[in-house]
This record gives C-alpha cells, sequence and structure tokens, in this order.
C-alpha cells in the first residue's frame, strides 16, 4: 500500500469512528429523557471544544505553513458558525406565530440540517482531493521511473 493510501485508511477509519458515534448518540438520545439528551451535549461539547483547541494549536504552532493555513480555515469557520449559532438564525427564523423558544428550537434544527449536510459536501471533497493525490502520487512515480 502507498504511503498516501495508508493515510487515507487511517482517516476513513476515524471518520467510520466518529460517524458511528454520531449516529448511535442521537438514536439512544431520541429515546431518552431531556436529562440525558443534556448530559450527552455536555459530552459532545467539551469533545467539540477539545477538537478545537487542537486545531487552535495546529494553526498556531505547526511547522508547516500548509497545515497551520487549513486549521486557521477550519477555526474561522467555526467562529462564525458559533456567532451565527448565538443569536443571528433566531431573528431570521422569527414569525408572529412562534414563541422566542420555538424560534430559538428553528434556529438550531436548521442550523443542524446545515451542519449535516455541510459534512457531506466535504466529503465529496475529501474524495475530490483524494483521488487527486493519488493521481499526483502516480504521476510522480511514473517520472520517476523514467529517469
Amino acid at each position: 500500500m502507498k504511503l498516501n493510501q495508508e493515510i487515507f485508511a487511517i482517516k476513513l477509519y476515524e471518520m467510520e469512528q466518529e460517524y458511528g458515534k454520531l449516529q448511535s448518540r442521537l438514536r439512544i438520545c431520541g429515546q431518552e429523557n431531556q436529562q440525558k439528551i443534556r448530559e450527552e451535549l455536555e459530552k459532545a461539547k467539551d469533545e467539540y471544544k477539545e477538537h478545537a483547541l487542537v486545531l487552535q494549536k495546529s494553526a498556531e504552532g505547526s511547522r508547516s505553513q500548509a497545515v497551520a493555513e487549513l486549521a486557521k480555515a477550519q477555526l474561522e469557520y467555526s467562529r462564525k458558525m458559533k456567532k451565527l449559532l448565538k443569536g443571528q438564525l433566531e431573528s431570521h427564523v422569527h414569525s408572529e406565530e412562534s414563541s422566542p423558544s420555538e424560534d430559538k428550537a428553528e434556529a438550531i434544527t436548521l442550523y443542524a440540517e446545515y451542519a449535516i449536510d455541510l459534512a457531506n459536501q466535504a466529503m465529496r471533497y475529501a474524495l475530490i482531493a483524494s483521488l487527486a493525490a493519488m493521481d499526483l502520487q502516480i504521476d510522480a512515480e511514473e517520472k520517476g521511473s523514467v529517469k
């Protein structure tokens, strides 16, 4: 197995694990009481913060400019979405017939739908980037063997 294929296999395994965790947590919480849902929410927020801290450190301290720029882009996206989530969306979904708590619930639901759609699009980007990397590696190997 080539190096980039090994890396992709590891990353695909990580993605599979995260997807499995997301799926099972959502299914289980769909059958639980509000207290259990809130506990899982806090746990998920802690995991998110932990990952954001790792990204922040990558953005600040990476020896690779490419890694730093990619981490910065992820952090910028996260900050923008957090800002939207903390109030801006609610004002955009408000209607005369709904209460503030209903507006907030609708805004968060909309955000969750968008996050899932974005995750699907990110997988498409990952496929394109992975195939491009494999193609370029084959080109490099063929040019190296021609010499």
